[in-house]
């Protein structure tokens, strides 16, 4: 599938459904670049695929939001996958989890001061719903035991760890700061000790 991004990046993709998760979600993987040379260099004791955990962004993937760094991480992910081989495993987990309206009640909340985790406690969800038990999933239905993992977030790669996926290393994407987004990303390496390197701030 020939991908065109919102910045005007081009790419192209195999696109893979599933069937049997442990979830209901239409999640999708997307295999790019030599994907298939990169999964037979790890079959013979190479590098693992670089793989990055992609969870939807509808207001940052689709609509260019500065208030996250969502968009800019996964056309990151795309450009650089492509050039190694790998997956970007699109996973429907909105809003870190809570969905897309939730997720808009969080932004109006947000608005008052609170960071973006404490809005999410504010209207009674956790500060983190993910679950990667699909992400797992997803890699063993495409023949992936052992990955390079595109992330900033431990806990995602201690889920994978967790639910039987080697991490061979966790690769940490770009730091896309904006003018609207810093409280976010400040709250992320705050809170849940993502791989960030901000400026100081006075």
């Amino acid at each position: 599938m020939p991908l065109r991004l919102p910045d005007g990046h081009v790419a192209v993709a195999d696109v893979f459904s599933f069937a049997g998760l442990a979830d209901t979600g239409e999640h999708v993987a997307l295999g790019l670049g030599d994907w298939v040379g990169a999964l037979a260099r790890a079959a013979g004791g190479g590098a693992a695929p670089l793989v990055r955990p992609h969870s939807e962004c509808l207001t940052g993937d689709a609509f260019g939001s500065q208030r996250c760094d969502c968009g800019p991480q996964l056309r990151e992910a795309v450009e650089r996958i492509t050039a190694v081989g790998g997956f970007v495993l699109y996973l429907r987990q909105e809003g870190r989890g809570i969905g897309l309206y939730a997720k808009l009640d969080a932004y109006a909340l947000q608005d008052t001061g609170l960071d973006t985790y404490e809005a999410n406690v504010a209207l009674g969800h956790r500060e983190d719903e993910r679950d990667y038990t699909v992400a797992a999933q997803m890699l063993r239905a495409l023949g992936v035991d052992r990955v390079a993992l595109l992330t900033n977030n431990p806990d995602k790669a201690q889920q994978l760890l967790r639910l039987g996926v080697t991490v061979t290393e966790s690769v940490p994407t770009g730091v896309h700061l904006s003018p609207a987004n810093g409280p976010y990303l400040a709250a992320k390496v705050r809170r849940f000790a993502h791989t960030l390197h901000l400026p100081a701030t006075r």
